[in-house]
């Protein structure tokens, strides 16, 4: 009697069991990084000082600048982002790979040394900075408009690159062909590329404008904890964890919804979220 061949695992239990694995992978991951320290910020928030904390000046005025400085870097994050995502993408010169590694230099530094680079070009004796002060009498460092330069050199990047990545994708023969049936270079642009990009534009400008409201190293370095001037709410909350905790917990919590609510506005209106 012959033997009877071995059994194999069927390949859909297999994919089965992967699939199974990464799931749960990826479920302990979320609750572990995630879940737990958004709850144990939940739970341990002072909710019956509530009122009492978010009525203090101060904290109205960090979470109004916060909001403020953030959109104006995520302004001019998309309105110089944009030319250079579109030079990196379709432009050929030499130095590229060069410039590219310096526009997505910020994102691997770290943010204090980014304070001190601003500092040094555009402080009272830097390289820009004292021509500046001496030629027009403007004086950037420790100012709103710091804050909103250390905001912006921190999340600049997040724009360009994904702004970039997407127009590297675009089908160029489309505009091409606009281009010879008489469309002009403007009209391409406005009424081809960009609606075929538009998702990467709103997924870069989300992804921006989360950093600049997160900003805290650049900005305590150039621009300085000065209260309604630079004291954006991570500076802050900073500032709370060494004098009230309970006020430092109520506080991140407040930016964290800010954060939670506008980005999943940002989601549902450019990206059709699910």
């Amino acid at each position: 009697m012959a033997p009877k061949p071995a059994l194999r695992p069927r390949r859909g239990s297999r994919r089965g069991l992967s699939t199974g694995l990464l799931a749960a992978v990826g479920a302990a991951a979320l609750a572990v990084l995630v879940v737990i320290p958004v709850v144990a910020l939940v739970v341990r928030a002072p909710w019956s000082s509530v009122g009492e904390i978010l009525a203090e000046p101060a904290n109205r005025r960090a979470l109004q600048l916060s909001l403020v400085v953030s959109l104006w870097a995520l302004v001019l994050s998309v309105v110089l982002g944009f030319p250079m995502a579109w030079l990196l993408a379709r432009v050929a010169f030499p130095g590229r790979r060069v410039a590219r590694a310096l526009v997505t230099l910020p994102m691997v530094v770290p943010p204090v040394v980014g304070g001190v680079a601003l500092l040094l070009a555009f402080g009272p004796e830097g390289l820009v900075g004292q021509w500046l002060d001496r030629w027009f009498g403007i004086q950037l460092a420790f100012t709103t408009p710091a804050a909103v330069m250390a905001a912006t050199f921190v999340s600049l990047p997040f724009f360009v690159i994904t702004v970039e990545s997407a127009l590297r994708g675009v089908d160029r023969r489309y505009e091409d062909a606009a281009l010879t049936l008489g469309a002009s270079q403007a009209m391409v642009l406005t009424r081809l590329t960009l609606p075929s990009i538009r998702g990467a534009v709103g997924a870069g400008a989300a992804l921006s404008w989360a950093r600049a409201l997160g900003e805290f190293g650049a900005t305590i370095t150039f621009a300085g904890t000065i209260e309604g001037r630079t004291r954006t709410m991570p500076l802050a909350i900073n500032q709370a964890l060494k004098t009230d905790q309970q006020a430092a917990i109520l506080l991140s919590l407040v930016l964290l919804g800010v954060s939670v609510v506008v980005l999943a506005s940002l989601r549902d209106h450019w990206l059709g979220g699910t």
